[in-house]
């Protein structure tokens, strides 16, 4: 039987880049629209009202957001976001929603950063931008679960398990990550 053209393209992409590099690349978009939902979730408030430090998120996605998007962001469509951010920040303080000043501010953050420093972080993701992921994301797991009550009612609680995947899968990337790091 003849193999399917994806099969092909699957099989020539995992033998060029390495199915750890594959794999670390699906968990970092997996962990960064966790990241995402994390500060929709925070910002609505929805089921679980919590003093969950959401700013952490910005400096996380900084160094783990996908190439893709980070240029996305990088280029002119952030730049215009950015403007009309601290357009709307300025003139217009009343009317700015509490729930788009952490998502505004990444923005930000993600366009205003000189290149030498993205340089620094996004290509040295082995060192200084893995553990800025690494430690934001159990510093905030580690604060989800004393605020639960501890490891078992941050899974038995409806309302806090959302919370709890996510932040677990935001913790297992940085981790994998340098795991596979050592072996490419």
């Amino acid at each position: 039987m003849e193999k399917i053209e994806f099969q092909v393209a699957a099989e020539k992409l995992s033998h060029s880049n390495g199915v750890l590099v594959i794999i670390t690349l699906f968990l970092r978009w997996v962990a960064c629209f966790a990241a995402v939902f994390l500060m929709i979730l925070d910002g609505t408030k929805w089921k679980y009202p919590n003093n969950m430090l959401t700013s952490l998120l910005a400096p996380y996605l900084f160094a783990s957001l996908p190439l893709v998007i980070f240029h996305f962001f990088r280029a002119g469509f952030g730049k215009w976001i950015a403007l009309l951010t601290v357009v709307l920040r300025l003139f217009l303080p009343n009317h700015f929603p509490e729930l788009l000043e952490i998502p505004s501010a990444t923005i930000l953050f993600i366009v205003a950063t000189p290149r030498d420093l993205v340089d620094a972080f996004r290509d040295d993701l082995k060192y200084t931008g893995g553990n800025v992921s690494l430690l934001t994301s159990f510093y905030l797991l580690d604060r989800h679960t004393k605020a639960c009550g501890g490891f078992k009612n941050s899974f038995t609680q409806k309302d806090k398990l959302t919370f709890t995947i996510c932040l677990y899968i935001l913790s297992f990337y940085p981790f994998f990550s340098a795991f596979a790091s050592l072996f490419y």
